[in-house]
């Protein structure tokens, strides 16, 4: 995962004088350090938003069979927290889909403000016999595509393809020329930006009765606090997925 230093500048943006911010995330690998580093380095140039436009972020990849193993709860507490600090940026967030997303890349994807993605593009939730992915990806799911939209991908492991991501609004585009979908994007960034994403999301936060606080709160609780939850969940008591 490495955040591009000198982003290209569609000509829109060398007129205005700001350029893209571009990070990669790889799904493949599990929360951590590097991974919270990274974006929290975008999250700091973003919020210097003279000098920056979009947030664009590239995502792809699953996670492997060893996954269990690599998790930790305190870990998955510090991505969470810096995920919702993306969420509240005053620059728009894109996500670049392609291929199969899962683990961190659903995870960033479900937190952008417009996703694109590729015509292969699919939607995954990793699951193995007797662990579950621990983040907020479940609760994003549902609360943006709604509880029947998901149930399969959710209980049964089902890829959501292209053309459902669509249908239920977790892709908001589906092309093969990613950067002329980028280019043909409006721009908009500046705190005026980030109060209509929070007003937002705390109203639909407010009608499905918990916001994403409330749930991010809840899974800690449980995972700390909660040992039948936490075997359910695969996790040993120290904290770490085995």
């Amino acid at each position: 995962m490495r955040v591009a230093t000198v982003p290209v500048r569609t000509p829109r943006q060398q007129r205005s004088g700001r350029a893209d911010l571009i990070i990669r995330i790889d799904g493949r690998r599990p929360p951590s350090a590097e991974a919270v580093a990274d974006v929290a380095a975008v999250c700091d140039a973003a919020e210097d938003h003279d000098a920056y436009g979009r947030v664009i972020i590239h995502v792809t990849g699953t996670p492997g069979q060893a996954w269990r193993s690599e998790f930790t709860v305190t870990m998955i507490g510090k991505w969470e927290r810096i995920l919702r600090r993306l969420e509240r940026l005053p620059a728009t967030t894109v996500a670049v889909a392609s291929g199969d997303c899962g683990g961190l890349a659903l995870d960033a994807l479900l937190a952008t403000d417009y996703r694109i993605a590729d015509p292969a593009v699919r939607l995954l939730i990793p699951a193995r016999t007797g662990a579950t992915w621990l983040s907020l990806a479940l609760y994003r799911l549902t609360t943006q595509a709604g509880v029947a939209a998901v149930r399969r991908a959710v209980l049964l492991g089902r890829p959501i393809d292209a053309e459902e991501a669509v249908m239920h609004h977790l892709i908001d585009e589906v092309t093969e020329d990613a950067a002329g979908a980028l280019s043909a994007m409006p721009q908009a960034s500046g705190p005026e930006l980030a109060i209509r994403r929070r007003l937002m999301l705390d109203t639909n936060g407010r009608r499905s009765g918990r916001s994403e606080l409330d749930a991010a709160r809840q899974l800690m609780s449980d995972l700390h606090g909660a040992r039948p939850a936490m075997r359910l969940l695969g996790i040993g008591a120290c904290g770490t997925l085995g």
